[in-house]
This record gives C-alpha cells, sequence and structure tokens, in this order.
C-alpha cells in the first residue's frame, strides 16, 4: 500500500515495534498533530470478545475528567414541560413531534439523543434511522430517563457512549490534541479503565489485546497498558 509523504515523516518520529508508556506516547501524538486545526485525540482497543454474542457486548458510558473538547449536539425526545427542563440544562432541541418528524425526513445532525421512558413507544418507530448511527436512546447507557437535567449536562459536560464493533475493535475521541498532556492522559486513563470494568463475564483469554492513541491526521502509537493506572 502507497503511504503519502507525511505518513512517512510521521513514522520516523517513533519505532513502530514498541509499546509505549502512556505519558510518552500522549506526547508523541500531540507532537504529530501538525494539522491546520486543532485534531481530534483518539483510542482504539482491540478487544478478546466475539460481539456477535449478546453476553460479550461490551457497551457503555463514561464521564472523561475533562470532557471531550467538542461542543456535543444534544437532542432530547420528550413531552411538555420536560422539554423546557431539557432546553434549561442546556440541549440544544428538545420536543416530540416536531424532530420525529425531521428525523423520519432524514435529519440527524446530533451527537446524542435523549428520550423519556414515556415517549418511547414513538421514538422506537425511528430505530432504523437512529440505530445505524449510534444514536438510538437506551436504558443501558442512561440515554432514556426521565432524569433530563442532569443526563443533558453529563452528556454536554463529557459523558460519551461506548461500544464494541463487529470486529472486536472499540474507538472513541478522547480530547483534542491542544489538551494539557495531563489532561489527555487522565482521560485515557478513564476510558480504559471502564472498558476493563465493563468486561462480560463470558469472555475468555486475553481480554484487551491492543491499545493504540492516534490523532485524526495522526500515526498510531501502541501504548503499554501496564503503564496505565487502576482507578
Amino acid at each position: 500500500m502507497k503511504r503519502g509523504k507525511r505518513y512517512e515523516l510521521l513514522v520516523k518520529t517513533f519505532e513502530q515495534k514498541r509499546k509505549y508508556d502512556i505519558r510518552e506516547a500522549v506526547e508523541l501524538v500531540k507532537k504529530n498533530a501538525t494539522a491546520k486545526f486543532d485534531e481530534s485525540f483518539e483510542i482504539s482497543m482491540n478487544l478478546g470478545v466475539d460481539p456477535r454474542k449478546a453476553d460479550q457486548m461490551v457497551r457503555g458510558t463514561v464521564s472523561l475528567p475533562h470532557g471531550t473538547g467538542k461542543d456535543v449536539r444534544v437532542l432530547v425526545f420528550c413531552k411538555t414541560p420536560k422539554d423546557k427542563e431539557a432546553l434549561d440544562a442546556g440541549a440544544d432541541y428538545a420536543g416530540l413531534e416536531e424532530y420525529v418528524e425531521k428525523v423520519q425526513a432524514g435529519w440527524t445532525d446530533v451527537d446524542v439523543v435523549i428520550a423519556t421512558p414515556d415517549v418511547m413507544g414513538i421514538v422506537g418507530k425511528l430505530g432504523r434511522i437512529l440505530g445505524p448511527r449510534g444514536l438510538m436512546p437506551n436504558p443501558k447507557v442512561g440515554t432514556v430517563t426521565f432524569d433530563i437535567e442532569k443526563t443533558v449536562q453529563e452528556m454536554k459536560s463529557g459523558k460519551i457512549e461506548y461500544r464494541v464493533d463487529k470486529t472486536g475493535n472499540m474507538h472513541s475521541g478522547v480530547g483534542k490534541c491542544s489538551f494539557t498532556t495531563d489532561q489527555l492522559v487522565d482521560n485515557v486513563t478513564k476510558f480504559y479503565n471502564s472498558i476493563v470494568k465493563a468486561k462480560p463475564q463470558t469472555a475468555k483469554g486475553r481480554y484487551v489485546k491492543k491499545v493504540v492513541l492516534t490523532s485524526t491526521m495522526g500515526v498510531g502509537i501502541v501504548i503499554d497498558e501496564s503503564t496505565i493506572k487502576n482507578d
């Protein structure tokens, strides 16, 4: 596979076959984030699970201590007066019929969708649109709730949802490359430990097989999991 000149330059800045200390890896990713915009700082984990089996699905949420650095757009499906509560808490959109119609027409320009339990009978019909985009409200990850104010504030402040893909990989943005090294180490540590704690009881063998840090336009740097502190 032919690589670009930028890629060839970046891979010369580190040892590709080496596993790096978490702090070293973070600093390398930050150093290599030379794009003209503030690149996202990303983590990828290869897990020893079979996501085709329901009892080996790894899914949940985690609140990053320093947020994601991203303006999270939140939509809340609810009835009055919960819509006012949602908007007062910082939601970008809140209501029911109007937004159901917009989504049915193809609008999905949001990052998180929350719904109150009493409207899930209606929202459930949007599963074919929201599901493939990872936006379908789910009680298991806390996005189906009557506690709208708390949930909206958590999502706005850096609570993210994670879900293993069909190949056993987990991928998420955990900050921006403009964050300090300490902030990124904290966020990576929190995310990693959340995934470890979510290990399915039926998963056999080695659970975390590989952890890689990178940026939007960067190259992957493998980290030594033993250098990540348990929380």
